[in-house]
């Protein structure tokens, strides 16, 4: 196995060289791009991001899109399981995380998780069944440019650009992998799961996705927000997800003025939700009520109900390979009403999806689906 730790000296030479290449031989007006999913350097991962029962660890930079299929850069965290690889090497999870927050320091690959005991249980179950683990933190997180939450396409490239730049770089990973996700990674999972195969091509053999904390139908909620709506303050991290929302259709439509619906806390608001991580900003917006931030309702935007579906609305058909949903009934972090929804409406339609429910909120609904999902997951691949 090579040993994730050694300098990317072999790596950085050979985007180096790449890149002078291009610079010379390019005809056009600008040089030639990185292809998404180009490994681009390696780096020692921060301890706050490490993994017990990892074997090795590293912090990987790559290419991928953002907003507009516009090329940028990415980070994920790898984590290598103990032992040596299996023949075709270890088969991978590709983690879609959680909300962390908009701010560089807030990525995974930099801060680690938000909720750490649960995911540190979690990512070390699959990491002690032998799968490698790669966290891909989304376009804008841990390096230059903005994320834009929730923009379902942006995430999936995100995802399967991260696999195809750690099977590049790592031979020891196989190409065979699934992705797993929970809140808005579980949305992510869900968009990956949906455009894996076309986004990946032949190069990578995608096996299937689980999710947990599914936040559908937001298009729907969303829609209802404006001044007095909600009147009163509801839970901190929903009011924090609102102005992350708020951010990313800003930066997925500037033409919009998100801004000019707020009120002057509001976007006073919006502004520092752009720097923030998930725990600091939610204790800021104690006594916040949503409804206080909204000077016109977002339904006054032009065709408010299309942006909000192209962001954010799951596909509810498409897969070709199986897809595990775990619903907390107890969660009131998305609106569990609308997740068994959105599985119903989808399995209607003859689509391969396996809903399970749990007597769990948001957070407790993840290591709970274990027992589910591990199995359904070593189905996929032939175990």
């Amino acid at each position: 196995m090579r040993n994730p730790w050694t300098a990317p000296v072999r790596a950085l030479a050979a985007s180096a060289c790449a890149l002078a290449c291009a610079a010379t031989l390019a005809a056009g007006p600008a040089a030639a791009q990185p292809a998404a999913g180009t490994p681009l350097s390696v780096e020692p991962l921060p301890a706050a991001a490490a993994m017990p029962g990892a074997a090795g660890t590293a912090r990987l930079l790559y290419r991928s899109t953002t907003v507009g299929e516009t090329p940028a850069t990415a980070s994920a965290a790898v984590y290598f399981p103990a032992g040596p690889a299996p023949a075709g090497g270890w088969p991978v999870i590709a983690w879609a995380h959680g909300t962390v927050g908009l701010g560089d320091d807030c990525a995974y690959s930099v801060g680690g998780p938000s909720a750490v005991e649960r995911d540190r249980s979690y990512l070390g179950t699959w990491l002690e069944q032998g799968y490698a683990v790669v966290a891909a933190d989304y376009a804008g997180l841990g390096v230059p440019g903005d994320h834009p939450y929730l923009n379902g396409r942006v995430a999936a490239h995100n995802v399967v650009d991260a696999v195809r730049a750690a099977h590049t770089r790592y031979p020891e990973l196989s190409n065979r992998w699934a992705v797993v996700g929970q809140s808005q990674g579980g949305g992510a999972a869900v968009f990956t799961a949906r455009y894996a195969t076309e986004f990946g091509g032949p190069e990578l053999d995608y096996r299937g996705a689980v999710a947990t904390g599914l936040p559908a139908y937001l298009e729907e909620v969303f829609l209802a927000l404006g001044p007095n709506v909600p009147p009163v303050p509801i839970g901190t991290h929903l009011t924090a997800y609102v102005l992350y929302v708020l951010d990313g259709l800003r930066q997925t439509h500037p033409e919009l003025d998100i801004a000019g619906l707020l009120t002057d806390e509001g976007r006073n608001l919006l502004a520092r939700a752009g720097t923030s991580c998930i725990e600091p900003f939610s204790d800021e917006l104690r006594g916040v009520a949503i409804g206080d931030l909204f000077a016109r309702p977002l339904a006054s935007l032009p065709d408010a109900f299309g942006v909000l579906a192209r962001q954010f609305g799951l596909p509810d058909s498409g897969y070709d390979r199986p897809l595990f949903i775990g619903q907390g009934l107890y969660d009131t972090d998305v609106v569990t009403p609308q997740a068994l929804r959105w599985a119903a409406v989808t399995a209607a339609k003859g689509e391969p999806i396996r809903l399970h429910t749990y007597f769990e909120d948001h957070s407790g609904t993840v290591n709970a689906s274990l027992p589910d999902s591990t199995p359904f997951v070593r189905e996929l691949f032939g175990g």
